[in-house]
C-alpha cells in the first residue's frame, strides 16, 4: 500500500476538537473519582489517572500512524481484521482471565487487553466490505448470510465469554442496515419484541395475548375486511367462555390462557379459510406474525427463567421495579442516582464530590463514571457532556452522508451506531433506566482496551473522510 503523502490533509478539525473535548473531561472525571485528599501522590505510575495518561499519549501516535495509511488498506484488509479479531476472541475465551465473571481479557504483565472492544472495529469494517460490494443487495440471502456471520459470530463468543453488555453492542448494526435499505418493519418487530417482553415481565402473560390480539384485529379490519374481524373477535370471545365455563364446571382450573388459546385457534381456522378462499396474502403474513408474537410472549417467562443468570434476571428485576434490593444487587444503581442527584444544578465543584471521595459508588472510574460528572458539574456538566456526545453522533452521520464511497459511509454509520449504543446504555444504567451490564462511556471509562477501541474506531473513519472525494473500493 502506498503512503500518504499528505496525510493530513482534509481532515475534519471540528470533529477532532470534539473528540479532545470529550478525552480531556473524561481524564479530569476518572482524576476526580480517584482523588485522595491525603494521598501524597496520586499521579503515581500505578495510579488509574496516570495509567489513563499514557493511554491518551499512546493513542496520538496511534492516530499519527493511522492517517499515514492509505485508505485503500482498511478495505483490502477488513477481512483479514475480522477473522484475527474473532481468532483472538476465541483464544481469550479458552486462555483468557477471568475479571468481574466474565473471561474475555489477556493479562500481559500489569497490562490487560479485552479484544472485544477491537472486534468492533473489525466488524465495521468487514461489514462496510460485504455491503459496499457493486452487486450487493440487502434482500439477497447470500448478503444476508453474511451480514448476519459478521454481527453475531462475535456476540455469539462473547455471550459464550459471559459478557452480555459487549454482546449486545452488535445489535446496533441493525441501525446500519436500516439506513442501507432494509425493511422498517424489522425495526418495528424488533421494537415491538422489546416492548412485549418488557410487558411479560411486569404483567400477567395472558394481558399481553389479548392486547396482541387486538392489535391483529385491528390490522385486519384496517385491511378492508371488517366483517372478517368482527367474526374472529367473536368467535375468540365465545370459544373462551365455553372452554372457561367448561374449566369451572369440571372443577379443573385451566387459568386464562388456554382457554383464550383455544379462542384465537378457532378464529385462526376460519381466517386461514378466508385467505384461501379470498386470497388475502397479507392476512396470512398477519396470522404467521400473531402466533409468532404470542409463542415469543409465552416464552418470555421460560427463557428469563431458565436461561438468564441469576444476578442478569436480579438486575432486570430491580431496573423494572419488581424487586428493591438497595444493598444487594440494586446498590450501585442506588448509590449512583444519590450521586448524580446531590449535584444539583452547579454540582458540588471538581474535586468535591462525597460520594466520589468517600467510594460509595463502586467501578465509579469505569462504569458509573457519568455519576462523578453529575455530583461534581450537576446538570449543567451532564447536559454538557451529552451536548457533546450529540454533536460528535450528528457530525459523524453528516460526514458520512457526504462520502462518495459506499465503504466510508456504511462504515461511519456503524462508528455513529455503536457509540449511540454505548452512550445510550452507560447514561441509562447509571440513572436507572437501563440494566447495569457493564459497557463503557467512550473517552470517560478509565481503560485502555475501550479507549483505544473507541479512538481506532473514530479515527479509521476521519481517515476515509479525507478521500471522501474517491470511490474507495
Amino acid at each position: 500500500m502506498r503512503v500518504t503523502i499528505r496525510p493530513y490533509k482534509n481532515i475534519d478539525w471540528f470533529t477532532v476538537a470534539i473528540y479532545s473535548l470529550l478525552v480531556v473531561f473524561g481524564w479530569l472525571n476518572i482524576y476526580a473519582a480517584n482523588f485522595d485528599p491525603e494521598a501524597t501522590e496520586l499521579l503515581r505510575s500505578s495510579s488509574e489517572p496516570a495509567k489513563q495518561l499514557i493511554w491518551i499519549g499512546l493513542s496520538l501516535i496511534m492516530i499519527g500512524a493511522l492517517f499515514l495509511i492509505d485508505s485503500k488498506f482498511f478495505v483490502e484488509f477488513a477481512y483479514i481484521f475480522f477473522g484475527i479479531s474473532i481468532l483472538l476472541l476465541l483464544m481469550a475465551l479458552l486462555f483468557g482471565v477471568e475479571i468481574n465473571g466474565a473471561k474475555a481479557w489477556f493479562q500481559l504483565g500489569p497490562v490487560r487487553f479485552q479484544p472485544a472492544e477491537l472486534t468492533k472495529v473489525a466488524a465495521g469494517l468487514a461489514l462496510a466490505r460485504v455491503m459496499s460490494r457493486y452487486n450487493f443487495q440487502m434482500n439477497s440471502w447470500r448478503y444476508v448470510l453474511k451480514m448476519g456471520m459478521v454481527v453475531f459470530l462475535p456476540a455469539i463468543i462473547i455471550l459464550m465469554q459471559n459478557d452480555t453488555g459487549s454482546a449486545l453492542v452488535y445489535f446496533a448494526f441493525f441501525l446500519v442496515f436500516f439506513r442501507e435499505g432494509m425493511s422498517p418493519v424489522v425495526l418495528f418487530l424488533g421494537a415491538l419484541a422489546a416492548i412485549v417482553l418488557v410487558l411479560s415481565l411486569l404483567y400477567p402473560t395472558v394481558y399481553i395475548m389479548a392486547d396482541l390480539f387486538l392489535l391483529f384485529a385491528g390490522y385486519v379490519y384496517f385491511e378492508k375486511q371488517k366483517k372478517a374481524a368482527l367474526i374472529i373477535v367473536g368467535i375468540t370471545a365465545l370459544v373462551f367462555i365455553l372452554i372457561f365455563g367448561v374449566s369451572r364446571l369440571l372443577e379443573k382450573d385451566f387459568g386464562f390462557t388456554i382457554p383464550f388459546l383455544a379462542g384465537v385457534a378457532a378464529s385462526t381456522l376460519y381466517l386461514t379459510g378466508q385467505v384461501i378462499v379470498k386470497r388475502l396474502p397479507g392476512i396470512g403474513i398477519g396470522l404467521l406474525l400473531l402466533w409468532g408474537m404470542l409463542g415469543y410472549t409465552y416464552s418470555t417467562h421460560y427463557v428469563f427463567d431458565s436461561v438468564l443468570s441469576d444476578y442478569q434476571k436480579n438486575r432486570i428485576l430491580v431496573m423494572l421495579g419488581l424487586e428493591n434490593d438497595p444493598q444487594g444487587i440494586g446498590y450501585n444503581v442506588n448509590q449512583s442516582k444519590i450521586a448524580i442527584g446531590s449535584g444539583g444544578f452547579y454540582g458540588k465543584g471538581f474535586l468535591q464530590g462525597t460520594q466520589t471521595k468517600f467510594d460509595f459508588v463502586p467501578e465509579q472510574s469505569t462504569d458509573f463514571i457519568f455519576c462523578t460528572v453529575g455530583e461534581e458539574w450537576g446538570f449543567l456538566g451532564t447536559s454538557m457532556v451529552i451536548l457533546l456526545f450529540l454533536i460528535l453522533l450528528f457530525r459523524i452521520l453528516f460526514l458520512a452522508e457526504r462520502q462518495h464511497s459506499a465503504f466510508s459511509r456504511i462504515y461511519g454509520y456503524g462508528v455513529a451506531a455503536i457509540f449511540f449504543m454505548h452512550i445510550a446504555i452507560n447514561i441509562g444504567m447509571t440513572i436507572g433506566l437501563a440494566p447495569v451490564i457493564g459497557i463503557p462511556l467512550p473517552f470517560f471509562s478509565y481503560g485502555g482496551s475501550s479507549f483505544w477501541g473507541f479512538t481506532i474506531l473514530l479515527f479509521i473513519f476521519l481517515k476515509l473522510d479525507t478521500n471522501r472525494a474517491e470511490l474507495i473500493r
